[in-house]
């Protein structure tokens, strides 16, 4: 691989199942990403001078590289929340067939 990821993983979590459902195809279904994972998980976070705890729902999406901006704008754009999460890591190494899958249907 080159220093520069082609590949890249990002995240966000939101609050409900239906939510996450609609930020996924609506990103995927712009061309943003190539795909979109949806986990139920419970979280322990720090809010309004408190711990709290609850079921949120994580979404990773793949992305190239050069698609890494816009799909975190369109994120935050469809968040309900006013500051989300919105995080991405480097895939380090992936097949070349698999790169080009993330690639091609994408847009920058």
């Amino acid at each position: 691989m080159t220093p520069e990821s082609r590949v890249w993983a990002m995240t966000t979590t939101v609050p409900t199942e239906q939510d996450a459902h609609s930020i996924a195809e609506s990103v995927v279904g712009e061309r943003l990403a190539a795909g979109a994972e949806i986990v139920k998980q419970d979280s322990v976070f720090w809010h309004l001078g408190k711990v709290g705890t609850g079921p949120e729902w994580r979404l990773t999406f793949r992305v190239a590289a050069a698609g890494r901006d816009h799909l975190a704008e369109r994120i935050a754009e469809l968040h309900p929340w006013s500051r989300p999460e919105i995080s991405a890591t480097p895939v380090p190494w992936t097949t070349e067939k698999y790169a080009q899958w993330v690639e091609s249907p994408t847009v920058s």
